[in-house]
């Protein structure tokens, strides 16, 4: 145990000397400009016994610690940044232990310098004050600027920085070593063009290493010459040139004129003496007219202005400099003082007339005279017994503008005054009879600015410049239509605004059917002839035109519109007092009146039934006159409930009335036929529904369907001819006789008609052997419910004379019927007329497309007929 603590000995630092980078860190030093972070040695040693050691690092307590040492590695690592400048060693304590013994070394790190301050600027700031008169090449200034840096980067050289704003033109020079600010040689310096220099001065270090480059550091520092003023110049007047004015009502010790002059030299300025020098004025000076202050400058009147003959008169005033005994200078200044005798404005310009002054002028003429011409009526004379500029002003017209126009408009003392025409259309008699103006004469160029005015009254003759003016261009009139003869109708009126016999207008009349017209020609009032009928029934509207004229043939036309009113004169007629209508139940009946007032609302016609036996069945639509069942009566069978006749055919008194003032009516009694529709299908039912009231509609259709069957046979007997003549064959000719039946042998035609009612199949028999007419049969499976008896055939309406253009064409038969007619050709003697009647009941029932097809069958089969006579 003894021999072992014997051999345990202490570790230890290699010693590698101050240029290693490991061992003990012995004299080793670092760069100012060494980053933060970097590693800078390495500690190195050993422990005799071989074991591990462990290194350590410390520093002085209160110390900064700028390096730091991992224990196992000994790598030592910068922790902050260095600065020569601030310290330039740095001391601490490097250990190295086995764990057992520990050694403690103390070490010495030098912070090695980097170029990396710039020079500094002592004593600032640079402020040097110069006379003016310092010779060139002096030393006016020294400045220093210090380097902490060392070696070449601590060493300063020093010269000028000129910028064309701040100085233009160099007037210094700077030694580059010792810092010494001289003028430049051949310059000088000059208070008076410029009082302060500022110069701008750079220090700059030799340069040196600074993070691995070269580096040259510079500062910056303005040095402020302030220029003292010297003696070396004259004094200087101030608000040149100077004027001075004398009026005649001036008095002795009036101030004339100031002068004011200060010493060139403003940094040392001499105080001023002012004097009155040789020139026009010594004689008039040696009189004591004019005197001058001779520390004020201020140049006074002495006498009064009589005794001065001239207008205008220079005195030359001497500005000396004063030393400091108040003894003049050498140095001194000459101006000279113009002054004025000026006439006082004391006479406004005056108007004058034949007689003298005077401030109204009038003058008569006729109006509208032509522009450009002079108003000789008026003699105007203006005048300012002033002189010079307080006689000269202007003239100018006050009133409606560029009427009339002055001339001249400027004056300088006395003028004759002419007044000339500019706008003759504005000096007009209706517009006013006299023309009001104010001649103004104003001052120009003095401050008083005096004036006079005048009046001009213009009294004006009048002329027929005008046209008589309608107060409308057109004038609506209504007459009522049984107005008597030499009614007045309506008043209109002209204006003319001349005067006397050129106002006066007279009216007369002309146009299109203005002779039921006339017009009083004084008063303007329109009336008809003694004569005229108004009847708004022939003619409502006329029209014509009036005429205004003067006396001497000027004139205006106006256009008047007439309007005959319409008077309840007519009552509404029915064509007939009895009317018979067949009404199909749930269809109605319509019953018409007309009515032959001209307009609304005397021809407008309400219906109502008066009488009705039996009473409330039947409504009418008093507008249209459409009679109808009530809406409970939908069957026959409730009709023969309602009353005990078996011919269901009712009478009813219709009354139409007028809804004019006083209101007329017009009664007809209406026989109504009541039967009960036929229902049937198709669109052959829809049309014959529609042309019920219009049986030609449906005659039309059955002669358009002949038509287009005559237009087919005619194009295909065409292309048979053609066929057969280019086939170059004859044919034969062949007739072929059709011998017809006789009447006797003639069968009816039988429709199978189905129904809706009832869903059966019935039978409409239609013999054309019966000349009488149509006979109708229908055959039912039921004898419930009753049928409508079968309805006589349509009767033609009675011819009319004199139709009315508003009648729409009478419908005499109450079920549409379609009928056409078959006449034999072969017998020209006698023609029988065939009818197929086919009774339907309203629009809605459709028509069966098997009845079309065997009626267009049998009609074909008719024609064939009844041509074959010609084959």
């Amino acid at each position: 145990a003894v021999s072992a603590r014997q051999t345990d000995y202490a570790p230890y630092f290699y010693d590698n000397g101050p240029s290693s980078t490991n061992g003990n860190m012995a004299l080793f030093s670092i760069s100012e400009d060494t980053e933060v972070g970097t590693q800078l040695y390495i500690l190195n040693g050993t422990d005799p016994e071989g074991d591990a050691v462990w290194f350590g690092l410390t520093f002085e307590k209160g110390t900064r610690e700028y390096l730091r040492v991992d224990p196992k590695s000994g790598n030592i690592t910068l922790i902050q940044e260095l600065d020569r400048e601030k310290q330039g060693e740095i001391l601490a304590f490097v250990s190295i232990t086995d764990g057992r013994n520990k050694v403690v070394e103390t070490i010495r790190v030098f912070v090695t310098d980097a170029n990396d301050e710039q020079p500094e600027f002592q004593n600032l700031p640079f402020t040097v004050d110069v006379p003016e008169d310092t010779a060139a090449g002096s030393s006016i200034y020294r400045v220093q600027a210090e380097d902490k840096d060392m070696g070449s980067g601590g060493s300063v050289n020093y010269y000028l920085l000129w910028s064309r704003e701040s100085n233009p033109q160099p007037w210094f020079t700077m030694d580059g070593h010792s810092g010494v600010l001289r003028i430049k040689p051949g310059e000088t310096l000059d208070y008076e063009t410029t009082a302060t220099h500022f110069v701008i001065v750079v220090a700059k270090d030799g340069g040196g290493q600074y993070k691995g480059k070269h580096q040259v550091l510079t500062s910056t520092a303005t040095i402020t010459i302030n220029v003292l003023d010297a003696q070396d110049t004259p004094p200087a007047f101030v608000g040149t040139p100077y004027f001075g004015y004398v009026y005649e009502v001036s008095l002795p010790g009036s101030e004339i004129s100031t002068v004011f002059a200060k010493d060139g030299d403003e940094g040392n300025p001499n105080p001023i003496h002012y004097s009155i020098t040789n020139g026009n004025l010594t004689d008039i000076c040696s009189e004591g007219v004019f005197t001058i202050n001779s520390t004020s400058g201020c140049i006074s009147l002495t006498a009064y202005p009589v005794t001065l003959r001239n207008e205008l008169y220079e005195i030359q005033v001497k500005a000396t400099e004063l030393g400091p005994s108040e003894e003049l200078l050498d140095y001194y200044t000459m101006t000279v003082v113009t002054v004025r005798v000026v006439d006082l404005n004391n006479h406004p310009p005056t108007f004058y007339g034949e007689n003298g002054p005077q401030s109204q002028f009038e003058v008569t003429m006729y109006e509208h005279p032509p522009e450009g011409e002079i108003l000789r009526g008026l003699k105007i004379t203006v005048n300012d017994s002033d002189q010079g500029a307080n006689a000269k002003f202007k003239l100018r017209l006050v009133g409606p503008g560029r009427v009339l126009r002055v001339v001249p408009q400027t004056v300088l003392n006395e003028a004759q005054v002419t007044v000339i025409v500019e706008d003759s259309a504005a000096i007009d008699y209706e517009k006013g009879k006299s023309l009001t103006y104010k001649l103004l004469a104003v001052e120009i160029d003095t401050p008083e600015r005096f004036s006079a005015t005048a009046d001009i009254v213009i009294h004006l003759l009048d002329t027929n410049d005008n046209t008589p003016r309608f107060t409308s261009e057109y004038y609506i009139a209504r007459i009522p239509e049984n107005s008597p003869g030499g009614s007045n109708i309506v008043s209109v009126t002209a204006n003319d605004p001349d005067s006397g016999l050129w106002g006066e207008v007279k009216y007369s009349i002309y146009g299109s059917r203005y002779d039921l017209f006339l017009i009083h020609p004084s008063s303007g009032i329109i009336y008809t002839q003694a004569w005229a009928i108004l009847d708004a029934e022939v003619k409502s509207k006329y029209n014509f035109y009036v005429k205004a004229e003067d006396t001497e043939g000027k004139y205006s036309l106006a256009e008047v519109f007439v309007t005959v009113l319409d008077i309840n004169d007519h009552a509404p007629e029915f064509d007939d007092s009895l009317v018979e209508r067949t009404m199909v139940i749930g269809a109605p009946v319509k019953v018409e009146a007309i009515d032959a007032d001209a307009g609304s609302p005397n021809n407008i016609i309400e219906y109502s039934i008066m009488q009705a036996e039996p009473d409330n069945i039947f409504d009418i639509n008093a507008e249209t006159g459409e009679i109808k069942l009530k809406s409970y009566i939908k069957s026959m069978e409730i009709v023969q409930n309602i009353t005990k006749q078996k011919d269901c055919r009712w009478s009813l008194v219709v009354q139409a009335r007028d809804r004019g003032s006083p209101s007329f009516s017009t009664t007809a009694v209406v026989n109504i036929d009541i039967t009960e529709a036929t229902q049937i299908n198709g669109p052959m039912a829809d049309f014959l529904l529609q042309s019920r009231d219009n049986p030609m509609k449906a005659l039309g259709m059955v002669a358009g369907v002949i038509g287009i069957l005559v237009g087919v046979t005619v194009l295909i007997s065409t292309a048979t001819f053609l066929r057969n003549t280019k086939s170059n064959r004859i044919m034969p000719a062949r007739r072929i006789v059709i011998r017809r039946r006789p009447p006797r042998d003639r069968k009816p035609w039988t429709f199978n008609v189905p129904f809706r009612g009832d869903q059966e199949a019935g039978s409409v028999n239609v013999n054309l052997n019966n000349k009488g007419g149509p006979r109708c049969s229908r055959s039912k499976p039921k004898p419930t419910p009753p049928r409508a008896p079968c309805l006589p055939p349509p009767s033609c309406p009675p011819p009319s004379s004199n139709p009315r253009p508003s009648e729409r064409p009478r419908h005499w038969a109450a079920v549409p019927t379609v009928s056409g007619g078959l006449t034999c050709t072969g017998s020209r003697s006698s023609s029988q007329s065939r009818e197929i009647n086919i009774s339907s009941d309203t629009s809605r029932i459709p028509v069966s497309s098997a009845l079309v097809s065997e009626l267009k069958m049998r009609l074909e089969q008719k024609i064939i007929e009844s041509n074959s006579s010609y084959y």
